[in-house]
């Protein structure tokens, strides 16, 4: 199996994706776009999408290099594409995708979905009461900001739950 796609990537293709389909992107919508990318896949394909795991923050979960990488966007639509530095030349380069058949076409099926709805919306979502990221942010009662969120606990949660868009 393999150890999963750097973050980047996913949201390069989610931005490429709601690109070509007109529709703005905020950096709070991606997070939330991606972190559901990473649950349908530990759920549909049974292996972690990402290989990096998302933190509780106070609007969900949240990849902390991907929300630095498009921060100065606030919360206006994102434009511009995750980059890396390339270690030959010393260049920021945009981050590439290539994702297996299977891979591509469950992202495009998410993409689809999630991408229709308001960033709240996703907020709202990703906040479900026992979820993975509610039970780590109010872990015992207590806030625990920046507390990682297990794929097991988004398994057993997620598992449970309809697919919100079409298999086919």
């Amino acid at each position: 199996m393999s150890p999963g796609y750097d973050g980047r990537a996913i949201a390069n293709f989610v931005l490429d994706f709601c690109d070509s389909r007109g529709r703005r992107v905020t950096n709070l919508a991606l997070q939330k776009i991606v972190y559901f990318c990473h649950v349908w896949s530990l759920i549909e394909l049974k292996r972690p999408l990402l290989r990096h795991k998302f933190e509780a923050w106070e609007f969900g979960p949240v990849l902390p290099y991907l929300y630095r990488e498009f921060k100065d966007y606030d919360r206006s639509p994102i434009v511009g594409r995750a980059t890396q530095l390339d270690p030959v030349d010393g260049k920021h380069r945009v981050v590439a995708y290539d994702f297996d058949a299977e891979t591509d076409s469950l992202l495009h099926r998410i993409a689809e979905f999630y991408s229709r709805l308001r960033a709240s919306d996703l907020v709202e979502l990703s906040h479900a009461q026992g979820g993975p990221w509610h039970v780590v942010w109010n872990h015992g009662g207590a806030v625990n900001p920046g507390m990682k969120i297990d794929d097991r606990k988004i398994v057993e949660f997620y598992s449970k739950a309809a697919l919100p868009f079409s298999i086919q």
